[in-house]
């Protein structure tokens, strides 16, 4: 019933029960999964993991945190990797201007090259996007061909700004933060923008939805998230989930 759009199990707090918490999910009524690729060594774990089991996809990408480790290689290894079937994407990328782990103008060239890629292979685009609304909006103007698909995730901007995103054939990605106290934001994100263009998330294990907030997040608590957008759009949780789940399987090409 339910597809996280962006999910990061191969992280090292599951490392003690990964293989029992990701056989428990679909009995949770979670279909699909979307683990993601943040540098080399996750993107192949994320393989890894779609191949071990069928209901797990991967994308491979370089998280803007760790773009400093990459050289003139990295986008020829990104390339190899796109080559299993199970990859489906290329992310996550983007601009963090809260932490700035790298230097501004060195996230702006590898997030420009990772488009880059994704448009020579036909990928959708999942972007990170942190205090960096205008750049990032600029470069996906710019550089993502109109053949490709794109998701900002773990969205954090208004409902005009998303708009604005989805005029450039984006979707919009709520996370469990929706289900904060204070977070009136994201909120009427949720109201004004049609599901036709929401995915839905958990980015396990961080940012557990209430209430289970301050716990280790994982996928089978996307159901939070289906239900805060149901209450706030004032129709079924079902029909959130089967919304949902068909935008996302549409993005990334999951028959």
């Amino acid at each position: 019933m339910l597809f996280d759009s962006h999910a990061h199990l191969d992280n090292e707090r599951f490392d003690e029960d990964r293989d029992e918490l990701i056989n428990s999910l679909k009995e949770k009524g979670v279909d699909l999964v979307l683990n993601i690729g943040a540098d080399i060594k996750s993107s192949e774990n994320s393989i890894e993991l779609s191949k071990k089991y069928d209901f797990i996809y991967a994308s491979v990408g370089v998280h803007p945190h760790d773009v400093s480790s990459l050289d003139d290689s990295s986008i020829d290894t990104l390339r190899e990797l796109t080559k299993n079937d199970k990859v489906v994407a290329i992310g996550e990328i983007g601009l963090d201007y809260y932490y700035d782990n790298s230097p501004r103008e060195l996230q702006k060239e590898w997030f420009i090259k990772q488009i880059k890629l994704a448009n020579e292979l036909k990928l959708p685009i999942i972007v990170h996007d942190r205090d960096a609304h205008q750049d990032t909006f600029d470069i996906i103007k710019e550089y993502k061909s109109d053949d490709i698909g794109c998701v900002i995730h773990c969205f954090s901007g208004s409902a005009s700004l998303a708009r604005e995103f989805i005029k450039l054939g984006c979707y919009i990605s709520i996370p469990g933060t929706v289900t904060f106290k204070n977070n009136k934001k994201t909120v009427e994100v949720v109201r004004e923008i049609p599901l036709e263009h929401l995915l839905i998330e958990t980015d396990s294990p961080y940012m557990a939805p209430t209430p289970h907030r301050g716990e280790r997040n994982d996928p089978s608590l996307v159901q939070f998230v289906a239900d805060k957008i149901a209450q706030e759009k004032g129709i079924s949780y079902e029909k959130v989930c089967e919304v949902t789940k068909e935008n996302a399987k549409k993005l990334f090409n999951i028959k």
